[in-house]
């Protein structure tokens, strides 16, 4: 139920961004992204496509919403046989702090709540498992001219129930609306 309440959460915020485009406040910026990200969790390595879609409220604070779907897989050997790992996708929702640089760029930390959901196969089997997670990270974006740009960051996923943690690096394309 936590991964249907986060998951609408995520497409909400994502649904927003063109009614917000057309009714945003002086100050504020829409701003969405794409690009690739890389997480590790346990030895695994697995990418994803990642897109975002964010409102920066005023100069120093804003909200975005994230949606991955994994591209790269991974395997690990038990007794014998290879496990293939993929993930299915992941959402989450941020609050986002801002700390301008300069005009083109600009150092940020957020903090969120996201789910995550893997499959697993081996010998012709496979299952599927979940987790919701508290995330926080720290990155930075730089402008070459007033809409685009890129974006780099790291997170930290800090799934709960005793589910692990996953290190996830992104890179990608960002554009202010």
């Amino acid at each position: 139920m936590k991964s249907l309440i986060t998951a609408a959460a995520a497409v909400a915020v994502l649904a927003a961004v063109p009614a917000a485009v057309q009714a945003q406040p002086i100050g504020s910026e829409v701003y969405g992204s794409v690009g690739y990200a890389q997480s590790r969790s346990d030895g695994l390595d697995l990418g994803a496509i990642q897109g975002r879609a964010g409102v920066k409220i005023n100069e120093y604070f804003g909200v975005e919403g994230e949606l991955a779907l994994g591209v790269k897989d991974d395997s690990f050997r038990v007794g014998g046989a290879d496990v293939d790992v993929e993930l299915e996708h992941s959402a989450a929702i941020y609050g986002v702090g801002f700390l301008p640089i300069n005009p083109n760029a600009d150092l940020f930390a957020r903090v969120g709540y996201g789910t995550t959901e893997v499959k697993a196969s081996a010998g012709g089997v496979s299952a599927k498992a979940d987790g919701e997670s508290w995330n926080f990270g720290v990155g930075g974006r730089y402008f070459m001219d007033a809409q685009n740009g890129v974006r780099v960051d790291y997170t930290r996923q800090e799934f709960q129930d005793d589910g692990g943690a996953a290190d996830v690096w992104s890179l990608g394309y960002v554009r202010k609306f």
